[in-house]
């Protein structure tokens, strides 16, 4: 005798493909909720105390990133500039305008200035400026067009794949020393001509030592 109506069978098949479905369906969907600007805050521009805008200091005046970031050649923090170092040109320049009345506050106090931190990488990543820059990788690579931010955002992931698709593949990104604080850097040729060229030249080191996990975290 059968038990069960024979639509039994295809209701099961239904339902286990479905299950299927469904859980391939929330992989994806936790995969894009991970790497979405909801998570990783990646092209949201950060209010500040006062709203320094890299696209006039940079891009139309030029001054050069380390003037600011006096550390990044040479220590793992790329620095955030003194009161003082902003003084040097608004004590002559806007001198009087409400719109920096903090930076002179700070200035007279000698309190330091609360900035809102933009590119934050979780306590048990270990990042060090000074070796990508000496390395021959841009400021741009990681930080984006900071030239074309009026206000300040994070144009990258900064998630594990991002930095592993760099160490897996840095002939795609390194120019020459004298372009890593270049804004708007094109190669002059092929840049995985150019890339293996300066691995050999800079030491790059293997794959193998660029992907290890305690490259990263130590």
């Amino acid at each position: 005798m059968q038990i069960f109506h024979r639509s039994t069978n295809t209701i099961s098949r239904v339902s286990l493909f479905g299950a299927v479905f469904f859980i391939a369906l929330l992989g994806w969907v936790f995969d894009s909720l991970q790497r979405s600007s909801y998570n990783t805050q990646q092209n949201v521009a950060r209010e500040q105390p006062v709203q320094f805008s890299h696209a006039h200091h940079v891009g139309a005046i030029g001054i050069d990133c380390r003037y600011c970031h006096t550390s990044v050649e040479k220590a793992a923090f790329a620095g955030i500039p003194p009161t003082k170092t902003c003084m040097n040109c608004h004590s002559q320049i806007w001198a009087q305008s409400p719109y920096l009345e903090p930076v002179r506050e700070s200035y007279r106090t000698d309190r330091s200035i609360e900035w809102t931190r933009v590119h934050d990488l979780p306590d048990f990543v270990y990042f060090d400026h000074s070796i990508h820059v000496n390395k021959g990788v841009g400021c741009e690579t990681c930080h984006g067009r900071v030239d074309q931010m009026p206000l300040m955002w994070q144009a990258s992931r900064l998630q594990m794949s991002w930095c592993l698709d760099c160490h897996r593949n840095t002939e795609k990104y390194l120019r020459p020393k004298d372009q890593v604080f270049t804004m708007g850097y094109v190669p002059a040729g092929d840049q995985l001509e150019l890339g293996r060229k300066l691995q050999k030249e800079y030491g790059i080191r293997k794959v193998t030592v660029l992907e290890s996990c305690s490259t990263c975290h130590r």
